[in-house]
C-alpha cells in the first residue's frame, strides 16, 4: 500500500491583538487543517504588529528571516494565517520562489478534498471561483506554474484564470444547479414537514464527534476521522428513540473560526438542514482545551445564519479524554457523555426523547381492536406510554404524544377517552 505523501510547509502569522492565547490557539489550528490537507509542518514564523503589512503581509525584517528559512528547509510551500490581498500574494512571491497559499485558500482545498456529494463539489468550486476572480491580475504564470499541489486542487488545475469571462459563466452555471439543488431538497422538506416528521440536527465546531455520535445514534455510515472537516455533506437518516419512535437526524459540515465569507455564502444551503429542524444537538469536544471558544465559535455562526432561536441541547462529547480545566455552561440545557459509550448514548437518547414530547401533544384514546390502520398509525407515528388490550370489549387503551397537526390527531379526537 502507498504511504501518502506529505508536502513540506512553513506557517506565517501575524498578530494584531494582545490576545496571546488567542493567536496561538488559531495558529495551532492552522497546523491542525495543515495537517489535515496532507502536509507536514516544518518551521513557524510569527510576528506581532498593530496592523498587517499593507505590502507584505509581515514586515520587512521578518520577509528576510522567511527567507533565510526557505533556504534552510526548503519547503514545498508557505502558508499564512490570514486570507492575504492578491497584491500581498504578488510581493511575496516576488521575494521568495515557493508556492504561497493563505488560510482560505487552505480551508477551500480540504473542502475540495471532501466534498463527496454534486452539490458539496458545485459548492466548492463555486467558493474557489469567487476566491480566484479576484486575485487573476498578474497571477497568470504564477498560477500557471503551481504544478498540483495543496491550494491547487478542484478548478485551480484547470488553468480558468486565463479567462475571467469563463469563470464568470462557470459561477452562473453553477448557481444554477445549486439552485435547482436547492428547489428539490425544498420538495423533499415540504413532503417531510406534511408527514411530520421530528427533526435533530446535529451541529458543533470541527472534529468535535458529531459523526461518530451520527453512526452510533442512527441507522448511518457517515465518514468518521479525527480530522478538521471529515464530514462536509449533509447526511439525513433515520433514528429510532427508547420508545420506538422514529426521528430524523441530520449530520452537518463542522463549523471554524474565521470562517471563510465565500465559505460562509456557499455553505448556507448545505445548513438549510438546520433551519429546518425542531431540535439542535450542539456537539462540543470536552478534551479540547480550547472547547470555549469552539463553543462561542459555533453559537456567532447560528446567529449569523439565524438559527439561534432553535431549541438545543449541548451535548459535551469526549468524557473519557475531559480537559483539566473543562467547566460545562450553566446556562444551557446539557449532557456529558462519551460518543463510544453504550450507556452514555442511552441517556442521550431518552434525554432526547423527553424533549421531544415537550414538542408534542399528550393524547388518551380508546381503539376498537378492528381499527387496524389507527393502531398501525399510532405506534408508529406517535411516542406511546401506554398500550393495554382490553378484552372484554375488544378495544385497545393507548396513551402517547403526537406531533401537533400531525395527521393523526384527527383519530385521537375521534377514539379519545
Amino acid at each position: 500500500m502507498n504511504e501518502k505523501v506529505y508536502e513540506k510547509a512553513i506557517l506565517v502569522g501575524c498578530q494584531l491583538e494582545e490576545d496571546d492565547q488567542r493567536f496561538h490557539y488559531s495558529m495551532t489550528e492552522l497546523e491542525a487543517l495543515t495537517d489535515t490537507a496532507q502536509a507536514e509542518v516544518v518551521a513557524t514564523l510569527s510576528q506581532k504588529r498593530d496592523r498587517v503589512h499593507p505590502g507584505t503581509y509581515i514586515g520587512k525584517g521578518k520577509v528576510e528571516e522567511l527567507v533565510l528559512l526557505v533556504k534552510q528547509f526548503e519547503p514545498d510551500l508557505i502558508i499564512l494565517n490570514d486570507e492575504l490581498s492578491p497584491s500581498q500574494i504578488r510581493n511575496l512571491s516576488k521575494e521568495i520562489d515557493v508556492r504561497i497559499i493563505d488560510r482560505t485558500q487552505l480551508i477551500l482545498d480540504i473542502f475540495a478534498q471532501r466534498a463527496r456529494s454534486k452539490e458539496g463539489k458545485l459548492q466548492v468550486e463555486l467558493a474557489q471561483l469567487q476566491y480566484l476572480l479576484p486575485r487573476l491580475t498578474g497571477q497568470g504564470t504564477a498560477l500557471s506554474r503551481l504544478g498540483g499541489g495543496i491550494g491547487t486542487r478542484g478548478p485551480g488545475e484547470t488553468k480558468l484564470e486565463s479567462d475571467r469571462r469563463h469563470i464568470r459563466k462557470r459561477i452562473d452555471d453553477i448557481k444554477k444547479q445549486l439552485q435547482s439543488i436547492v428547489e428539490h431538497r425544498e420538495r423533499y422538506r415540504d413532503r417531510r414537514k406534511r408527514n411530520k416528521t421530528f427533526q435533530i440536527a446535529l451541529v458543533g465546531y470541527t472534529n468535535a464527534g458529531k459523526s461518530t455520535l451520527f453512526n452510533r445514534i442512527s441507522i448511518a455510515e457517515s465518514y468518521e476521522e479525527n480530522q478538521l472537516f471529515a464530514t462536509l455533506d449533509p447526511m439525513t437518516r433515520k433514528m429510532i428513540l427508547p420508545s420506538g419512535y422514529t426521528a430524523l437526524l441530520t449530520d452537518t459540515v463542522g463549523f471554524i473560526q474565521d470562517l471563510p465569507t465565500t465559505l460562509v455564502a456557499a455553505f448556507r444551503s448545505t445548513l438549510e438542514e438546520v433551519r429546518e429542524a425542531d431540535l439542535l444537538l450542539h456537539v462540543v469536544d470536552s478534551s479540547n482545551p480550547d472547547y470555549k471558544q469552539h463553543e462561542e465559535t459555533v453559537e456567532g455562526l447560528l446567529e449569523e445564519l439565524e438559527m439561534n432561536h432553535l431549541p438545543q441541547l449541548t451535548v459535551y462529547n469526549k468524557k473519557d479524554e475531559m480537559h483539566a480545566d473543562f467547566v460545562p455552561d450553566s446556562s444551557s440545557e446539557k449532557i456529558v457523555l462519551s460518543a463510544l459509550e453504550e450507556a452514555d448514548r442511552k441517556t442521550l437518547l431518552l434525554r432526547i426523547e423527553e424533549i421531544v414530547k415537550e414538542h408534542m401533544v399528550a393524547y388518551h384514546v380508546l381503539v376498537p381492536a378492528a381499527e387496524g390502520k389507527v393502531l398501525s398509525q399510532l405506534k408508529n407515528d406517535t411516542i406511546l406510554t401506554k398500550l393495554d388490550f382490553i378484552e372484554e370489549n375488544q378495544e385497545y387503551e393507548i396513551a402517547g404524544y403526537h406531533l401537533q397537526d400531525h395527521p393523526v390527531s384527527g383519530s385521537t379526537k375521534k377514539f379519545k377517552k
